[in-house]
């Protein structure tokens, strides 16, 4: 084997100036001032920190959704054992803590960032210390949702009081022990948090990624849809769009990008990724075929969503994603907010309203070069499906249809068994199953003594 002897010499100057740096270092005395936040600029910059709140948000409820499938060979082709135990549903021991602990952080510094602001004096003449204290609360309620959404079943009013939801951490305290608590409680503290976030927050921020009023509207949109408190979730998905109502207008895509869908653009009110996801990567899944045959031929979704692969023959990959790389996006954006005032007025009987947030979600979606015919459907059940239908089109690989299936299965009229075939294996998920609520990783139960899921 050749080895470059200037290589070498190189890598020798470059250890000496790291130990000579660590000797420097080493031989200043600490200060304590300079690693302890105590000012609401410090608790700012806790906030600021995209690659701890922005990312690395659970998958292993997309992973087991309907929207795609794998080969055995790509299944088996996968490293990542217990995703491909997660694409099966298999209830057996998970030790994955990346899924439960990613999103505790996101928790642990919203925490940390109350206990400072809680100590600061003049707190109620700051706009800035307001902008901190409701984003605490929304990062907070956003990891929680993230998480209930996982590890929860669908939230029954009627047994609610009585299921299992998660520890609900609310301060710094690492030392505190972790008790679940009831589904009821996660959803109370869940909207709690995001309504000091609606009290506090401004209607705009300058920095990318963080969240303002729109994004916490939308929020509690999402959070009481997933209650099924219709009423609700349109009176915040309303108040959301008339401060934000801007949609892209996919005819100005750049359709055969490698990802056309642009990072930041209008339609995000609050960006979120999820975990790495092997299984679900770009060359790897394979879209469902009825799925993709849903699309219409004038709706550019087809185009900007996936792209065509021959392996197996007339398959497609997914590119769609608003991030703007291989990386799930789970944030809030605009076209998500139309889709739950269009379900929700619906549901309570607004149906002209319901037309008209789907078919300006729609009209922007479609090729100018073909006649747009907007949907007109005067009856409540038809328009109910249809409406359900492009939801589960726009939000494809978006972190929401995990939850939607859970929802929706509590109706039986809209129930849904999922079939997974790997090679000569056959694996059903019936409406309602506990696997609905993933297990937690053993390790996590291990560290922390809380109960496991009930099977």
């Amino acid at each position: 084997m050749y080895i470059d002897m200037r290589f070498l010499q190189t890598l020798y100057i470059l250890i000496m100036l790291v130990f000579s740096s660590c000797a420097e270092f080493l031989d200043k005395k600490p200060d304590i001032k300079l690693v302890v936040p105590r000012t609401l600029k410090d608790a700012d910059l806790l906030l600021s920190d995209y690659s701890t709140m922005n990312s690395n948000y659970p998958v292993f409820g997309e992973i087991g959704t309907d929207d795609y499938y794998l080969t055995a060979q790509r299944w088996e082709g996968v490293s990542n054992y217990e995703q491909r135990m997660a694409y099966v549903w298999a209830d057996e021991t998970y030790t994955d803590v990346v899924q439960w602990q990613r999103p505790y952080k996101v928790v642990y510094v919203a925490n940390q960032v109350l206990d400072i602001l809680g100590q600061l004096n003049n707190k109620n003449l700051e706009q800035d210390y307001k902008r901190v204290l409701g984003g605490a609360h929304f990062y907070r309620a956003f990891a929680f949702h993230q998480l209930a959404g996982i590890y929860c079943g669908a939230y029954d009013p009627a047994r609610s009081s009585k299921e299992l939801g998660i520890p609900l951490r609310l301060t710094p305290d690492v030392d505190a022990k972790s008790v679940r608590a009831s589904l009821e409680e996660t959803y109370n503290q869940i909207i709690a948090d995001l309504k000091i976030a609606v009290a506090n927050l401004p209607k705009e921020e300058l920095v990318k990624g963080k969240p303002h009023l729109p994004a916490a509207y939308a929020a509690l949109a999402r959070v009481y849809l997933d209650k099924g408190d219709y009423g609700q979730a349109y009176a915040y998905a309303d108040s959301c769009l008339m401060i934000r109502p801007e949609l892209l207008d996919f005819n100005n895509l750049s359709l055969s990008a490698n990802f056309p869908i642009v990072r930041f653009n209008p339609e995000v009110l609050f960006p979120a990724l999820g975990t790495a996801a092997p299984l679900m990567a770009a060359t790897t899944a394979l879209m469902d075929t009825l799925l993709y045959d849903s699309y219409a031929d004038g709706d550019l979704r087809k185009k900007a969503f996936f792209k065509p692969n021959n392996n197996p023959a007339n398959s497609q990959y997914f590119k769609g994603s608003f991030d703007q790389s291989n990386t799930l996006f789970f944030g809030i954006t605009t076209s998500e907010v139309y889709l739950v005032k269009a379900e929700t007025a619906c549901r309570i009987g607004k149906l002209p309203e319901a037309r008209d947030a789907i078919n300006k979600l729609l009209k922007s979606r479609w090729d100018k070069n073909k006649l747009y015919v907007p949907v007109l459907e005067s009856d409540g059940e038809k328009l109910l499906r249809f409406i359900l239908d492009e939801r589960r089109k726009e939000l494809v690989f978006r972190g929401r249809r995990w939850s939607d299936l859970k929802r929706l299965n509590l109706e039986p009229r809209f129930q849904r068994s999922l079939k997974r075939v790997v090679g000569d294996k056959t694996y059903i998920l019936p409406p309602n199953d506990p696997r609905y609520a993933y297990r937690l990783s053993e390790t996590v139960l291990e560290l922390s003594g809380i109960e496991q899921n009930k099977r």
